[in-house]
């Protein structure tokens, strides 16, 4: 007897858009949180336990709303719309007060990446203006870092990931291109340390997994290519996942390393067995096409998450997968 299909232990509605961009902060067992930007500008700042929002942040000029995060260690909300700006909050004490701002200059659709160096002391990855550079600066200073422009053709940057390997060096980037291209760049150095092909088409999307040194990547055809740094910081291809439907808006790993999940253009949420790449589950629950996936960062094991925004302006929440199971 097969087992039956997951179901969402609740949905969120009343996001007034589509759901583009998704962010646990479940850090504070009392008040878990869930941010998600909008299609229409807005910021919603929902309380899993009351299941409902508890704030509307309504910023970028009723722009579509990107990406959001939020600073560790600060009450700070961070957003990126299609005005151009990254907009800095103070969410504290019942506020929800612009507090800076940065002008990207970029039309595109590249999330920034994040990655805090030190408590209250980030780096800040973006798209810049010329749509094949990627900007770095540090907050809360905004002094700028360094610009990443590729020598090679490869197009508009479409996603990137940010970190800080064990290694000694320095920060490190990969960023997928519109010709289907990964690059990984040593931020320090502001050079290429290796360049892979993983698609046909651009890289829609792509994710990193900084303890098995391991990422993975999608894109509007119906292939996940994943992909490891080797001892040299050389990007190297390794397994393709075929689909049943093309088109991949984002990849999303466990905070455990044990599950994958995708928002698929076909309205199905993915998850897979990161390991082995094996597929566990869809879920389909949305109307619409799904732009988002993000995994709660709950303390507790059994109180994970799983959330998906979609098109159809609902958030499904899924619990599923959280203890012992075996997702190889």
């Amino acid at each position: 007897m097969s087992s039956p299909a997951p179901t969402p232990v609740y949905t969120l509605r009343g996001a007034g858009g589509p759901l583009n961009t998704l962010h646990f902060s479940c850090h504070d067992a009392d008040t878990p949180l869930l941010y998600s930007g909008s299609g229409k500008g807005l910021i919603h700042v929902w309380n899993l336990n009351t299941r409902r929002a508890k704030k509307i942040v309504k910023g970028h000029s009723g722009n579509s709303i990107i990406w959001v995060s939020t600073l560790q260690s600060t009450d700070a909300l961070i957003s990126q719309g299609r005005d151009m700006l990254v907009c800095l909050w103070d969410l504290s004490e019942g506020r929800s007060e612009m507090v800076d701002s940065v002008w990207t200059g970029s039309v595109g659709f590249c999330q920034c990446s994040m990655l805090e160096m030190s408590p209250g002391n980030h780096l800040l990855a973006f798209p810049g203006e010329q749509t094949e550079e990627i900007k770095i600066i540090q907050l809360p200073s905004k002094t700028p870092v360094c610009t990443l422009v590729p020598d090679a053709k490869v197009g508009m940057v479409m996603c990137m990931k940010l970190w800080q390997p064990d290694s000694g060096l320095g920060p490190l980037l990969v960023a997928g291109y519109e010709d289907g291209s990964l690059l990984l760049w040593d931020v320090t150095q502001r050079s290429v340390l290796s360049q892979a092909k993983a698609h046909p088409e651009p890289v829609m999307c792509l994710t990193f997994d900084l303890k098995r040194l391991r990422g993975i990547s999608g894109s509007s055809e119906k292939n996940l290519s994943s992909w490891v740094l080797d001892g040299q910081n050389n990007l190297q291809l390794q397994d393709n996942v075929t689909l049943v439907n093309p088109g991949i808006s984002q990849l999303c790993i466990r905070g455990d390393g044990k599950l994958l999940a995708s928002a698929g253009w076909d309205h199905r949420v993915r998850v897979f067995g990161w390991k082995r790449l094996k597929p566990l589950a869809v879920l389909q629950y949305h109307t619409d096409m799904v732009q988002s996936v993000a995994f709660s960062d709950h303390q507790d094991p059994r109180q994970r998450l799983l959330a998906a925004g979609s098109k159809d302006q609902r958030i499904s929440l899924w619990s599923i997968y959280n203890e012992g199971a075996e997702t190889g």
